[in-house]
């Protein structure tokens, strides 16, 4: 049918509206994509200082109560203690507190000498042959790299039974505060780092703490950091939805931390994987400590004494959450804006190298600042003079990964006293799954050769030493057993004068459809 005048119009009307929706959907998307934020150079080191310092004071203030309080709070009746020579006294005597501190510092040193885009292997390997005590995930990965097992492999969950523990989440304030409102950027970061030590949940921990560092540069609203960086994970992960309710239960209830705390025990407290915390109080599995994160952060209210004192007060690792909350929210208000009474004891050992390294945290905020500036220009972002332009990123969920994934907790098996080895340790279950708990003591260079029988069958024989340093954590884990009845059963091959090697616990699994 020809087209009339007034159709031919109406049509031109139709497809020029169309086309300028469109132009400004575009317009739209390029200024969110485009978003600048303009800082002076004096601020970008403030802030960077302030996570640094905000860090070290935090799990200085809770080092004290690390794990003394499991499963419960501490009550406001406790009083924590602080005073002029509180950093000092650790560095002094306790060096080993500061385990948040110089895992990141390892990072920072290597990427100063081999560049941004180290390889990963040299980042692994300086952590694992690092002369510094870990435990749990990191311990794990150590034992995994120092015997063959790279990352990413290192710190998957049926290779490292820690995989969901809080490791990676007390270590990546580094890719944060080397990414300054890019919080896509810092995850790619995590990426390389955190799966070197853990997996799911475990690296979501890290990852959403490195995205509340990087937002910390550019909000003015401590409780915007929070939610906004919760984008930065796919919803369907544990960790996510552990947030979540916390900055909903926050809303409901916006006076009563406590309650907020018991509503987390109730929902967050069960371990799945950690050999030494299922079934038990203490929990350091990564959500719900991070919960305990966002709890100090969003009751605090960009107060630094409540922050510090609230995520301190939630228990558990009491000494890695608020040394997180303290360091975000100092990236935030700055290092010029933290409290004097906190600064003071800080300003005694800021010249002081940290156990381990050589760097001081004088050192650090210049090695820190310098990556943090290729970063901004390898974003397209400019720093001339005095003036930073940063490139905002708003953040993108990284990859869905579970940890345990088809597995269920089905019962435990413990010993009052840990059961030696010199005769044969067996445990009889039914599933597809096992972890066992236990030690191997004795001089340095002993290694124990522990042979493992399934069902009458030798399957593997396990290399434990009993170097602290080089130590396997657990004796042994298997998650792909056949589901059925089993039997396994733990063969000392070398038993030596001065040893003792043992079985602890033993936790079990189910298929999740059984």
């Amino acid at each position: 049918m020809p087209l009339t005048s007034s159709l031919f119009s109406g049509l031109l009307h139709k497809l020029f509206r169309s086309a300028l929706v469109l132009a400004l959907l575009l317009l739209s998307a390029t200024s969110i994509s485009a978003r600048t934020v303009k800082i002076s150079s004096a601020t970008l080191l403030d802030k960077l200082k302030g996570g640094w310092a905000g860090q070290t004071i935090g799990c200085t203030y809770g080092g004290p109560v690390e794990f003394r309080y499991n499963g419960r709070y501490i009550p406001d009746s406790v009083a924590l203690h602080w005073d002029d020579g509180s950093i000092k006294s650790y560095f002094d005597r306790n060096p080993g507190l500061y385990d948040d501190v110089y895992m990141d510092l390892t990072f920072v040193e290597i990427m100063d000498r081999l560049g941004l885009d180290a390889p990963v292997d040299s980042l692994a390997q300086a952590f694992a042959r690092a002369p510094y005590p870990l435990w749990h995930a990191n311990q794990a990965a150590r034992f995994n790299i120092l015997n063959g097992i790279r990352p990413p492999q290192s710190g998957h969950w049926l290779n490292n039974p820690h995989a969901d523990c809080i490791d990676f989440q007390i270590e990546a304030d580094f890719a944060g505060l080397m990414s300054p409102a890019m919080p896509n950027s810092a995850a790619q970061i995590c990426d390389r780092v955190g799966h070197i030590m853990n997996y799911g949940d475990g690296w979501y921990g890290g990852v959403y703490v490195a995205a509340m560092y990087s937002l910390a540069y550019v909000e003015s609203d401590i409780s915007q950091v929070v939610t906004k960086a919760l984008d930065i994970l796919p919803r369907e992960s544990t960790y996510y939805q552990c947030i979540r309710d916390v900055i909903n239960w926050y809303k409901a209830y916006p006076q009563d931390w406590h309650k907020v705390w018991q509503l987390c025990q109730d929902k967050y407290s069960h371990d799945m994987g950690c050999p030494e915390c299922v079934y038990r109080a203490i929990d350091i599995d990564a959500p719900l400590n991070g919960a305990y994160v966002v709890i100090g952060l969003l009751y605090g209210q960009g107060d630094f004494d409540k922050t510090v004192d609230i995520s301190t007060r939630c228990g558990q690792d009491a000494d890695c959450n608020p040394a997180t909350a303290a360091g975000i929210l100092g990236t935030l208000i700055g290092y010029s804006h933290i409290p004097e009474r906190w600064m003071r004891p800080l300003r005694i050992v800021e010249d002081r190298p940290f156990a381990y390294t050589g760097l001081s945290l004088l050192k650090t905020y210049q090695l820190s600042l310098k990556q943090a500036q290729e970063m901004i220009r390898r974003a397209g972002g400019r720093i001339k003079g005095d003036k930073v332009t940063l490139k905002y990123q708003t953040p993108r969920p990284v990859r869905l990964e579970r940890s345990f994934e088809g597995l269920k907790l089905d019962r435990m098996t413990g010993f009052a006293k840990p059961r030696s080895l010199e005769q044969d340790v067996s445990f009889t279950f039914d599933g597809c799954g096992i972890a066992v708990k236990g030690d191997v003591k004795g001089p340095k260079d002993y290694v124990a050769l522990v042979q493992v029988w399934l069902d009458d069958k030798l399957i593997d024989t396990l290399r434990r030493p009993a170097s602290f340093h080089d130590r396997a954590y657990d004796l042994y884990w298997n998650y792909q057993i056949p589901n059925g009845r089993h039997t396994i059963r733990f063969h000392l091959a070398n038993p030596q004068p001065k040893t003792v090697v043992a079985a602890q616990r033993a936790i079990y699994y189910l298929p999740a459809d059984k």
